[in-house]
């Protein structure tokens, strides 16, 4: 099966069950290496003391 047709199919699911698709791709892509090592860096860098205000954090978002 094509990703095309995959995405065609995920199309006529319901709400739900597009939510329920949704939450297993994120797991998957918390189960990586790459997702793990990323994640533990934060930490180690919050515990360090770099963490953002909630004005930098407002400022983000509205720029994204």
């Amino acid at each position: 099966m094509s990703v095309l047709e995959l995405k065609q199919r995920i199309s006529r699911l319901s709400p739900r069950q597009r939510k329920e698709i949704h939450i297993y791709l994120l797991r998957l892509k918390r189960d990586t290496p790459a997702w793990k090592r990323a994640t533990a860096k934060r930490i180690r860098d919050m515990q360090a003391g770099k963490q953002v205000s909630i004005e930098e954090l407002e400022a983000r978002m509205r720029r994204s």
